[in-house]
């Protein structure tokens, strides 16, 4: 991430390989296995064993708590693509301790990054020193996993099959090579799962939409074999409910900086100096008016020409960024949310559990505090 140009551009280029259309295709037997298995646990968790509800008499539903069953979700599927096997969160349905450890740096680092700046680095030197051993820790399970993956004879079609074919002529060793896989598992996890959560939360909360999206999924699909990662591209009123999700609560509301060049530049009417850091946060541009009508209220219709949102800026929409240095895993994240959102609205029906609670009133650092947000799934009765 932090390389040289030219070196990027040759290693994304190498990378790139394991995100191309071909290879999603061939990754499909993979990630499909995790979104059966977050549906197989589903079906095992919703129910609260043999107990009646006192009302209706029927079986009692537990509440679950999709933030958890979003990230063990996204969790495995990148351990599985990044190094060859899942974390088995969804096996275990709770989280890793790793993956546990990976929140909690991100978490701490704008803290951390903050205190430098005002001058109280010495007031956090014990957090420093926890954080550096969550990253000896972190940086060591990512080499056991990576020599295990490196030790598979055979091709796979994973995200770092490419980078392996050309480490030996790159002069690579084994820790640029974790580096990169480790870069994978920290940018491929936590801001798809937040998606999902962000979209279904929203979802919930504007039942026109919700209903109009089940009745999409439902009526476009007489059998779950055929909810595929093709299938679900013809999708449109679900695919503009996960872009006006993505701009209302972008997973990663900062802005991603950028290094001003040597001559200098011209930013909205100002004259930057090189070398200066300057970023514009998704979620300041995502909720500006004289971009968006209506910028706080959820209206997936924007993205499908409705005249009411005629002069709305589209183009404005990055939450994978823009330029050479842009979110790799684009295709991947949406492949992702549509295929679970897809998967999980043809199996159940979704009811909050506290729906006057505001899920979505969170303190971000570099990325969203998010709280449990608590569901009640029922089958639907095929």
């Amino acid at each position: 991430m932090n390389e040289t140009k030219e070196k990027h551009a040759r290693l994304r280029k190498q990378l790139a390989l394991g995100f191309s259309e071909r290879s999603m295709r061939d990754q499909e037997p993979i990630i499909g296995n995790y979104v059966d298995l977050l549906i197989k646990r589903l079906h095992e968790h919703c129910i609260d064993g043999d107990k009646l509800d006192p009302i209706t008499g029927e079986k009692a539903k537990r509440e679950l708590n999709m933030t958890a069953w979003y990230a063990w979700t996204t969790f495995d599927i990148i351990g599985d693509l990044a190094f060859g096997e899942p974390f088995g969160c969804l096996e275990r349905a709770k989280y890793d301790p790793w993956v546990a450890a990976i929140g909690k740096a991100v978490r701490f680092s704008p803290v951390i990054l903050g205190a430098k700046l005002l001058g109280y680095e010495w007031a956090l030197r014990p957090l420093l020193s926890m954080l550096n051993k969550y990253r000896r820790e972190h940086n060591r399970l990512c080499m056991e996993k990576l020599q295990r993956r490196m030790a598979m004879s055979a091709e796979r079609p994973d995200l770092i099959e490419g980078l392996l074919q050309k480490a030996k002529d790159w002069d690579m060793d084994v820790r640029q090579v974790m580096q990169n896989s480790s870069n994978l598992i920290i940018a491929g996890s936590e801001t798809t799962a937040t998606g999902l959560a962000g979209i279904t939360y929203l979802l919930l909360k504007n039942p026109d939409a919700l209903q109009k999206v089940v009745q999409e999924v439902r009526s476009s699909f007489s059998s779950e074999d055929e909810i595929t990662l093709l299938s679900v591209n013809n999708l449109p009123f679900m695919f503009a409910c996960i872009n006006e999700a993505l701009r209302l609560y972008p997973p990663v509301a900062l802005g991603l900086p950028r290094i001003v060049p040597r001559e200098g530049a011209v930013i909205a009417g100002q004259f930057v100096p090189q070398g200066m850091t300057v970023s514009t946060w998704h979620w300041a541009i995502y909720h500006s008016e004289r971009l968006w009508a209506k910028p706080f209220e959820f209206h997936p219709e924007r993205f499908l020409h409705d005249p009411s949102f005629a002069n709305d800026r589209l183009d404005a929409l990055q939450p994978f960024s823009v330029g050479p240095r842009n979110c790799l895993g684009r295709n991947l994240a949406y492949a992702e949310m549509r295929l679970i959102l897809a998967r999980i609205l043809f199996n159940f029906d979704l009811k909050l559990v506290n729906e006057e609670e505001d899920w979505m009133d969170q303190a971000t650092f570099i990325l969203w505090e998010k709280g449990p947000l608590n569901i009640y799934l029922t089958p639907v009765k095929k």
